[in-house]
């Protein structure tokens, strides 16, 4: 059936509406000479149609993300017959609603011009009332023609007055002028595709001819409303939006919310109607509380459907009613049903627009105020600028990483994908992530605002708190007055659509812009100008038109702000000495990976990584020929996009760079791959640049997690990155089918409430260890050191109490010169040093465990582990080392199955440990069928390694 209909249920008159699933209808789609001609869906993109057609082959396979490049380069058609699928008066309203397309199109229905879109991000609504009654001929189809991105970006970059910004990714002059996905172009760790369709939901919307009187007598329920369904409508009104905003009375930007003051919920609604209403209400309720507003008055609704009026409401309540929304490890992610009911004819009528909508109460503030004097001289702070945020306010400690577009392809994406990346991310001790500003805004749920799947949604659920960036990333962009006009209609449209959500903590205004245009032109020319116009004032100012409950910054990475009110950037007014905004790291040179000198103090850090291979399981679902299997293979080469390649040449001509960074590290830091067996070879160098990756980006986490005790008053590290895009050289800590890497497992280590850290200097030979704990209250625990020798016996041993305050560290041990702190008699190479500690934090049993050695482990002494492994029921396996130590002990699970190990005697994430004679480690593996292929795995297929197996079969 390809319409629902709305009818009245009471009432003098019978009021009709319809709203057709565009999905439903027959699609065409065709290039732009006609040679191709293949059925089309929606949402999709012509690369997905076309292989769905046989066209052209997966996508992601071997290297079609160069062999398929001539899909971009054409223009694409999608047409539907729309006769038979809607019946409408001469005297109704007809409405076109595209919740996105992407990205340059012109559209037409039954041969009337409808209009021209060229944003990605923006949802669109046509008036297009008698365009089936009047065609022009025997045309009855909707067309959308969309032009190809690159050349469209081609054309505008080249327009008389305009500029040529450039940067140093593949398309960067021609993406800033396509308000697309960013990394659709390509980007160090992603293909370029630049897919175009119809990449979410569409509907055509018939509302009812009735005049004012008469359907005010109507009586007319929802459709599909916003929160369980893609649309709200009645008889005779279309809501384009309804956004809740929820905030403390009282709030401003230049200080923390007043935490005892009333709730403010503010509703605003985009209400699109084919008749007058003169006194609407709108009642409010949250059945949990047991709370009903009083019917609330709304301005009267004119007749008007060829653009949204917006108007809004205000429900006050008290402090103590509602409990609290907290991120996960902090307490409770609370969430209320707050059901909105407009009726437009007035309090008491029947007709009614009636919405659920899930949501939460919590304040969330990035405070960015300076320290004062007293906090200096009383707490030991390193003078400057706060850069934290306070939850409810309270200042905590942000541990996370940062997410890039699951899918190259939008239409493609679902929701178990989506949880399941953001369950992994809570397995590994997260509670933040932060939406890099190049991708896409991600969507509130798949049931609402043409989401395709649940995002913000499963953030308020599982209690992850999303840091979310407008999408601008690594270059100047133009402030052309039409380029401007079509980002504010953008803008607006997503911040309304996230406001309801508590999980939201911030919104950015790109990604590393600041940074890049100081470098460009740091005495404050045109491109300076240009970067003030639009990210401290444009962007900053339609964001706090839009919501009163999160901060804007200018940029992801910034040096924070002269002033709040009015908002005033530092740029390099600084001083010196003092610590400002928040910072990123990328090192590259293999000898700094462990050069705790070369680490940044920083106030909080929302980058920083290191780049590693995908599994040997990930290279075998696109690799298609046997001599691929090898580190430095043509088309391996050819998925590390690092160095960016500065053009649109392929394959990357900078990869080598790439490639020998990853080389380098491991032949530092790791026994050095290198076996008979060639496909062994390669699986240990995959996983050996994964176990660099961990080691390094957990020893970046240590320090800056120390931090929190010290004078930088450090309260947040957010990794580069969590997810993959596809199969390929990325920074990425979980791979594209849902596999953890190594780095996944490290951070659940090292982002453990409390956990022991190794601080070691090598210039003087000093070794510091540390217990650090992200509680609220002060934890009580006791620490072991104990020394081993590769063969496992124990060299010697001590135990130490400690007391940590809230966000801060305890002492464990500090020593100078190695002969003195190495056991008696130790050779270095022959050394290493396990450190444990068991707490209690919130009530819970907290344990953890960390190594360090005193020399590289490609210097270590090794001895072969000879590994026995005993499974057991339901996926357990008991690991033994009958032989010498084995670091970096691994089981890999087989091909298909996504999931991850836990200790069945912690409960928690483990992998990548350190197996020593006499202690036995038992992992269980907790499949996840939801994103699994193959759901009933042959425990003898799960594969043990470890670093000795780097040079041994």
């Amino acid at each position: 059936m390809l319409s629902r209909t709305l009818l009245a249920l009471a009432g003098p008159s019978l009021a009709l509406g319809q709203v057709v699933d565009l999905s439903q209808l027959s699609w065409t789609l065709k290039n732009a000479n006609g040679s191709i001609a293949i059925p089309g869906s929606l949402p999709s993109q012509a690369h997905l149609d076309l292989a769905k057609a046989g066209i052209i082959t997966e996508p992601l396979l071997g290297i079609n993300e160069f062999t398929e490049r001539w899909v971009w380069a054409d223009n694409w058609t999608y047409t539907a017959d729309m006769s038979s699928a809607v019946s409408s008066g001469s005297n109704d309203t007809s409405l076109l609603v595209f919740y996105g397309i992407d990205t340059v199109a012109d559209i037409t229905l039954a041969g009337h011009p409808v209009g021209w879109v060229d944003n990605q991000f923006v949802r669109w609504v046509f008036d297009v009332s008698g365009y089936l009654q009047s065609p022009v001929g025997d045309d009855k189809n909707l067309t959308i023609a969309i032009e190809s991105a690159w050349y469209y970006g081609l054309n505008a970059s080249t327009l008389p007055g305009s500029e040529q910004l450039i940067g140093d990714d593949e398309a960067s002059h021609i993406r800033t002028w396509t308000r697309k996905i960013q990394d659709d172009w390509g980007w160090d760790w992603g293909p370029a595709f630049i897919p175009s369709g119809i990449h979410k939901p569409a509907y055509f919307v018939t509302l009812s001819g009735s005049n004012a009187s008469s359907a005010s007598n109507d009586s007319t329920v929802a459709l599909e409303l916003a929160s369980s369904g893609p649309v709200a409508s009645s008889s005779s009104i279309f809501l384009d939006e309804t956004s809740v905003d929820i905030y403390k009375s009282g709030t401003n930007v230049t200080a923390p919310p007043p935490e005892d003051a009333d709730w403010v919920v503010n509703v605003t609604f985009g209400i699109r109607s084919s008749a007058a209403f003169d006194k609407p209400t709108v009642t409010l309720a949250i059945p949990e509380l047991q709370l009903t507003s009083e019917p609330l008055a709304l301005d009267a609704i004119a007749a008007q459907t060829t653009d949204a009026t917006y108007m809004s409401i205000n429900w006050t309540i008290p402090d103590s009613t509602p409990q609290r929304w907290y991120p996960a490890g902090l307490g409770t992610p609370q969430l209320y049903n707050l059901t909105i009911t407009l009726s437009p004819s007035g309090s008491g009528s029947s007709d009614t627009i009636e919405q659920t909508i899930r949501t939460g109460f919590r304040t969330i503030y990035l405070d960015q105020r300076p320290y004062t004097s007293d906090e200096v001289a009383a707490r030991g702070i390193t003078p400057g600028d706060r850069w934290h945020f306070l939850i409810n306010g309270q200042q905590f400690y942000a541990k996370g990483t940062n997410l890039i577009p699951l899918d190259p392809f939008y239409p493609r994406l679902a929701t178990d994908k989506a949880r399941w990346l953001l369950e992994s991310a809570l397995a590994s001790g997260q509670n933040m992530l932060r939406i890099w500003g190049g991708g896409a805004y991600q969507p509130s749920s798949a049931g609402a605002d043409g989401g395709v799947y649940d995002f913000y949604a499963l953030c308020d659920e599982l209690g992850v708190l999303a840091w979310s960036e407008l999408i601008f990333s690594d270059t100047p962009y133009p402030v052309a007055d039409w380029y401007l006009a079509g980002i504010e209609q953008e803008v607006r449209q997503n911040v309304r659509r996230v406001n309801k959500h508590p999980s939201n903590v911030q919104w950015a205004g790109g990604n590393e812009i600041e940074g890049i245009v100081m470098l460009l032109d740091g005495g404050g020319g045109q491109l300076m100008d240009e970067f003030l116009q639009l990210f401290q004032d444009f962007l900053h100012d339609i964001v706090y038109s839009e919501t009163k409950s999160v901060v804007y910054t200018d940029c992801s990475t910034t040096h924070g702000a002269l002033s709040l009110d009015p908002y005033v950037l530092r740029l390099g007014n600084a001083t010196a000495g003092s610590i400002y905004g928040n910072s990123e790291r990328y090192d590259y040179t293999a000898e700094n990976a462990f050069n705790l000198s070369s680490f940044q103090v920083s106030r909080f850090v929302n980058e920083f990584g290191f780049h590693s291979m995908p599994s040997f399981y990930s290279w075998e679902e696109v690799l298609q020929s046997p001599d691929d299997f090898s580190f430095n293979s043509s088309v391996v080469m050819s998925r590390d996009h690092h160095p960016f390649p500065t053009n649109m040449s392929w394959p990357n001509p900078n990869a080598p760079e790439g490639q020998a960074e990853m080389t380098e590290a491991v032949q530092m830091w790791l026994p050095t791959p290198g076996t008979t067996n060639s496909n062994q070879t390669f699986a240990q160098w995959c996983w050996s640049t994964q176990v660099f990756q961990a080691m390094t980006i957990g020893a970046q986490i240590a320090w800056h997690r120390r931090g929190a005790g010290l004078g930088e008053n450090n309260l947040g590290s957010l990794v580069w990155q969590l997810n993959d895009i596809w199969q390929g050289v990325s920074w990425a800590a979980v791979e594209y089918s849902g596999r953890w890497k190594v780095l996944n497992y490290q951070m659940a280590s090292v982002y453990s409430p409390v956990v022991i850290s190794p601080f070691w200097f090598p210039a003087n030979e000093s070794l510091t260890v540390l217990a650090t704990s992200d509680r609220w209250d002060d934890v009580q625990g006791t620490a072991q050191l104990t020394w081993y020798d590769w063969s496992g016996k124990v060299l010697n041993s001590s135990q130490t109490k400690f007391d940590i305050p809230s966000l801060n560290n305890s002492v464990i041990f500090e020593g100078t010169n190695l002969s003195t702190i190495l056991p008696q008699g130790a050779n270095a190479s022959d050394a290493w040093l396990l450190m444990n500690l068991t707490s209690t934090a919130d009530g819970k049993a907290v344990t953890n465990e960390q190594y360090f050695t005193p020399v590289s482990l490609a210097e270590a002494a090794l001895v072969d582990p000879q590994i026995a492994v005993t499974p057991g029921d339901d996926f357990t396996f008991t690991l033994s080392a009958k032989g010498g130590v084995a670091p970096w002990t691994w089981v890999d699970h087989p091909t298909g199955t996504v999931g991850y190990f836990v200790d069945t005697t912690t409960g928690t994430a483990s992998n990548g440990f350190y197996l020593v004679p006499g202690i036995d480690r038992t992992v269980r593996f907790k499949l996840e069928q939801s994103v699994s292929t193959n759901t009933n795995p042959d425990p003898a297929d799960f594969v043990v390694r470890s670093l000795w197996n780097n040079t041994h079969v």
